[in-house]
């Protein structure tokens, strides 16, 4: 009767063990290997690199078994998915593109950096000869442009044991492969065209039968998406918002040299500067050489606006500095001379709408109520005993005085025995000398400096 007792203890515990195997075994074979899936849709800009990056590399960190790039885009930046081809080769996870339903132009690029290519039914990939867009119009750029792609399509489908003339083909419309390709015709191969030519290694409907053609049946796929700092960064890196931020940096540096004293024209200067470095530092295109040629334009800037007199030497040089370190900063790698002109031509247009934009407020915004407003009045300290008096209206014009500090070129002077705040016209006036009040700009009393021994009809003092 013991005995019986105990063979049937032993039978339960036998049959408990076997039911957990079972269900651990049940549970890992449901699980499968994990994959991450990954979004490049639509227009592919520079924000777009960092999302890809950090996909990857979460993917790696996990042990992921591949990642997949599901594809359905008419192209964009050369530079932007050059970074997207760079970090899928460096990877040393299992790359899949996934066509559904188009790579063209710069999708094509992304597409020939991954291990395995499949194509949905009625996909294409190709059509990636690079042009620049200016003003609304899209024109062709020089052989040196063309070249660069050209060589980066080449090289890239070379390391993934692809037929890199193809891939030429997709670049540039000289390129000719008898049977598949005329001169002046640039290649753009449909899913059964690209499997046939060896370009795709699959065809497949959805996702799901895409993994399993790739020995990666009941996979775990974790779906990915852009998380809001990689969102704010496609929003700054936007060449519209890019080229609206250095026309405000630049507005506002300007004014706050022609004005006294630092105020809102030089706060919001230098914050839009900073959001603009900051996107293009994440994206990679502002390095420590584009910083340090923005800083250098800043301190000369300053220098020029507290410690030299007027705009001056270097005031030039600190703007020129500011201005290429920003060029330099929209530049992606590999960049050509059409690029460069091209990035000339964005900084440069901005810098006259804010050259435009400073003239017309510096001459109409003071006369405004809420330019008086805004405008911070230099005043003495309370050891001084008081403060300088309030703006009067032109009557001031004509009459002279005495500058009781250094203009620099705003400051205090003593006009009828008055001290008032002054701005002298461009130049630096030193404190003791003698001064005229040349015209009244709105809240502005703007002198000049009164030779010595020079007679002043009208002289008051």
């Amino acid at each position: 009767m013991v005995n019986l007792s105990y063979r049937l203890l032993a039978l339960i515990a036998l049959v408990f063990t076997m039911g957990l195997a079972s269900i651990a075994f049940s549970q890992a074979t449901k699980e499968g290997p994990v994959v991450y899936l990954a979004q490049v849709d639509g227009m592919i800009d520079l924000g777009l690199a960092p999302y890809i990056e950090r996909v990857f590399t979460e993917a790696e960190r996990e042990g992921a078994a591949a990642v997949v790039l599901q594809i359905n885009t008419f192209g964009g930046r050369v530079d932007a998915a050059v970074q997207i081809r760079d970090a899928i080769l460096k990877s040393p996870v299992q790359s899949i593109a996934f066509i559904d339903t188009r790579a063209i132009s710069a999708g094509a690029l992304i597409s020939l950096a991954a291990n395995a290519i499949v194509m949905a039914p009625g996909g294409t990939i190709g059509a990636a000869m690079p042009v620049q867009s200016s003003g609304g119009e899209t024109t062709a750029v020089g052989e040196k442009t063309v070249s660069y792609v050209r060589k980066e399509f080449s090289a890239t489908a070379e390391s993934r044991g692809r037929d890199t003339l193809i891939a030429e083909a997709m670049v540039d419309a000289d390129v000719v492969i008898p049977g598949v390709t005329d001169r002046g015709k640039l290649l753009t191969l449909t899913t059964v065209e690209a499997l046939k030519l060896g370009i795709a290694d699959f065809e497949a409907p959805t996702l799901v039968l895409a993994l399993e053609k790739l020995g990666l049946k009941g996979a775990q796929v974790v779906e990915t998406s852009v998380n809001w700092a990689e969102e704010f960064v496609r929003f700054l890196t936007n060449p519209i918002v890019s080229s609206l931020l250095v026309t405000i940096a630049t507005l506002g540096i300007i004014l706050e040299i022609r004005t006294p004293g630092f105020g809102i024209p030089g706060a919001l200067g230098i914050t839009s500067l900073g959001l603009f470095l900051y996107g293009h530092t994440i994206v990679k295109l502002a390095g420590v050489e584009e910083l340090l040629l923005a800083g250098l334009g800043i301190v000369l800037l300053l220098v020029e606006a507290f410690v030299l007199p007027g705009f001056g030497i270097a005031g030039i040089l600190g703007l020129l500095a500011l201005l290429a370190g920003l060029m330099m900063s929209t530049l992606g790698e590999g960049f050509t001379m059409d690029s460069l002109f091209l990035a000339a031509a964005q900084v440069g247009a901005s810098l006259v709408v804010a050259v435009a934009l400073s003239l017309l407020i510096l001459r109409f915004l003071p006369k405004t109520k809420i330019g008086r407003q805004l405008v911070l009045d230099t005043g003495l300290t309370a050891k001084q005993g008081f403060t300088s008096e309030p703006l009067s209206d032109h009557a001031l014009v004509g009459k002279t005085g005495l500058a009781m500090s250094d203009l620099r070129p705003a400051g205090i002077a003593e006009i009828d025995g008055k001290r008032i705040d002054v701005v002298s016209d461009g130049g630096y006036i030193e404190a003791g000398q003698s001064i005229k009040v040349d015209h009244v700009d709105g809240n502005r009393i703007v002198v000049i400096e009164i030779a010595r021994g020079q007679t002043e009809i009208g002289d008051t003092q």
